[in-house]
């Protein structure tokens, strides 16, 4: 798992795009990338990123089955794919559970922000799908995504052993909707 600002532009829930219309474009590398809903068609490319960034990636089958979750989103660039976001909400007693299932960017644009882009679009889409905390596990030696989620209000709940088949261990991090600043 790997990071703007969620924006006024369009709705993260209805497939529709940013447009930071009001940055300039000479000091925003991003202003040009737009995040949006992911159609069946871009699951090739998302699958080509996701095989470029992890060692145990997900088959296309797995992306194939979240396809029509608001939460899962990408970031594009003239029509090429940079990044993604994969969420759902899962029913909790009266708390809805948001869960960050896989998050990535293309090695060629990351330092940008492109990831806490994606990232927080993502959890705007949990949050208008009603989730009231939000989910996820990292490899406890991922720094980059480690700081990411920490940033953004992410906080360790617990370290959950072996949870990677590779032995790894992970953090189970959380953030309370109800307190994110966006």
């Amino acid at each position: 798992m790997s990071e703007g600002t969620p924006n006024a532009g369009r709705d993260a829930t209805n497939g529709s795009a940013d447009t930071d219309a009001d940055v300039d474009a000479a000091s925003d590398p991003l202003v040009d990338v737009t995040v949006r809903r992911v159609e069946r068609a871009d699951l090739l490319d998302v699958l080509r990123i996701e095989k470029r960034c992890f060692t145990e990636p997900w088959p296309y089958a797995a992306f194939e089955s979240f396809l029509d979750e608001p939460g899962f989103l990408i970031a594009e660039r003239e029509g090429s794919v940079l990044g993604y976001v994969v969420a759902d909400v899962m029913p909790n007693h009266g708390r809805d559970i948001g869960h960050i299932k896989d998050l990535a960017v293309a090695p060629e644009a990351r330092g940008l922000g492109l990831g806490r882009r994606i990232l927080r679009r993502g959890l705007l889409s949990l949050s208008f799908s009603g989730a009231a905390v939000v989910k996820l596990e990292v490899r406890v030696e991922n720094e980059p995504a480690l700081s990411l989620y920490r940033e953004v209000g992410f906080d360790p709940a617990r370290r959950v052993p072996s949870y990677y088949a590779d032995g790894e261990d992970a953090y189970l991090m959380v953030l309370d909707l109800s307190e994110w600043q966006g």
